[in-house]
């Protein structure tokens, strides 16, 4: 099995990135719902930069810069903490599933592809027991 790898992408190359992967779905759509969650699954989180990742596997997420743990309460009865990369990418994966049924033309397929990309580089995550439980 070949590791999956992550790499942060630079603050200049965000926005030709992001447009690359989602177009002008991204600042309309997927960024906004993104934070949303955070700030739905964890009272901790309450806002501030966050860093993007490109995975070797073509999937993308991105995380709140943070050195502390969020405290996270999700409806399916998960209640735990996770840091700050696995916040991320346990958001990323709840709101590509949203989108991906969201009905615009390709916007959700790309979604859909992204969710199962992300699910897979979250299998070998330190954290992985906690993300798939917070998104089960």
């Amino acid at each position: 099995m070949i590791r999956i790898e992550r790499n942060l992408i630079q603050e200049a190359d965000r926005v030709t990135h992001t447009a690359h992967l989602f177009g002008h779905h991204f600042p309309l759509h997927l960024e906004p719902l993104v934070y949303a969650t955070a700030e739905h699954l964890s009272a901790d989180y309450t806002g501030g930069y966050w860093e993007f990742y490109t995975l070797s596997n073509k999937a993308f997420y991105m995380a709140p810069s943070a050195e502390h743990r969020f405290h996270v309460i999700a409806e399916n009865g998960f209640n735990g903490d996770l840091s700050a990369d696995a916040l991320g990418i346990t958001t990323c994966l709840y709101s590509y599933s949203y989108l991906s049924f969201s009905g615009i033309l390709g916007f959700a397929d790309t979604c859909a592809q992204q969710y199962h990309q992300l699910r897979e580089y979250a299998l070998e995550h330190p954290e992985a027991g906690a993300i798939l439980a917070a998104i089960d």
